[in-house]
């Protein structure tokens, strides 16, 4: 492959303003649509005792009329854990709702147990999952100082940032869930996009070395990325395929964390093969650093 990376860069860095800047818009017209781990809210603890599907739950839960979610929980899937707001229509249909499971199932009032997640829980979820990212951010840019240089650490941070704005700003468009599994999915997305972006410093700083003043720092940079495309490529496509199984026949709680995590791998390729080179290109060029 000899694509021009550097080329079109400022096209794909375009492409990442123009999705960021739409989800900024919707999270400033709309907000976002928290979970009850950080609005608060009940969750109801209901033990079936019996194997039963989650889609009649479900059912029962729509006939009522009540926005609350429903997941399998407890040993082979016996009990059911129902998270609803405490709104002021809460207490009606949390009596309706237990009301409707027992006629179905035959459970008592001691199969069932009630939690109530104050918002002072989800301002410490909220706490815990900014602080969780920024020592992420800070460690990884010490490990990248040290194998590469300061600047590199730096660009894989801003690709980073750039994976989790993208993740945010399909969540704020589509109005997707965020809860204690989005903050895990990014997480897991910060662990896994920053290595492509090792690979790609790793084979800019062969090159640098192997051509030094005989080719630009554009040229080495898209032959740097055309020479680990395929392998960034077939990386990425193995993860996503499998994912995209476990989203698609996983049940509910699976899909609130595959979904976030297909769309950062996406931007995590993204980004490392149409941001992160293309930047460290304009750095050098602009500094004129010769890099060790």
């Amino acid at each position: 492959m000899n694509i021009k990376f550097t080329k079109i860069s400022r096209y794909t860095i375009l492409l990442s303003f123009v999705i960021i800047i739409s989800g900024i818009v919707a999270m400033t017209v709309n907000g976002l649509n928290y979970g009850i781990d950080f609005a608060g809210g009940a969750i109801i603890y209901i033990n079936i005792g019996q194997e039963y599907d989650i889609d009649d739950v479900r059912d029962i839960i729509n006939s009522i009329g009540a926005q609350a979610e429903a997941s399998y929980a407890g040993e082979n899937n016996q009990d059911v854990i129902i998270r609803m707001p405490t709104d002021e229509e809460y207490k009606e249909l949390s009596e309706s709702l237990i009301a409707n499971i027992s006629d179905k199932y035959g459970i008592t009032d001691d199969d069932v147990n009630i939690e109530m997640v104050g918002p002072s829980i989800g301002r410490e979820l909220t706490l815990n999952a900014i602080k969780s990212i920024g020592i992420s951010w800070v460690l990884i840019l010490i490990y990248v100082w040290i194998r590469f240089e300061l600047r590199s650490g730096v660009i894989a941070i801003v690709a980073l940032i750039h994976d989790m704005l993208i993740m945010f700003s399909f969540v704020a468009i589509f109005r997707m869930q965020v809860n204690s599994s989005f903050v895990a999915a990014i997480l897991t997305i910060i662990g896994y996009s920053i290595n492509d972006t090792i690979v790609i410093f790793d084979r800019i700083r062969e090159n640098v070395k192997r051509y030094g003043s005989k080719k630009t720092y554009p040229a080495i940079v898209d032959e740097s990325v055309n020479s680990s495309l395929s392998r960034t490529v077939n990386t990425s496509l193995t993860t996503l395929l499998t994912i995209t199984m476990v989203y698609i026949l996983g049940v509910e709680s699976i899909k609130e964390f595959t979904l976030p995590i297909i769309i950062g791998l996406v931007a995590g390729t993204y980004s490392s093969i149409f941001i992160t080179g293309p930047l460290w290109s304009i750095w050098s060029e602009t500094d004129r650093v010769v890099v060790k």
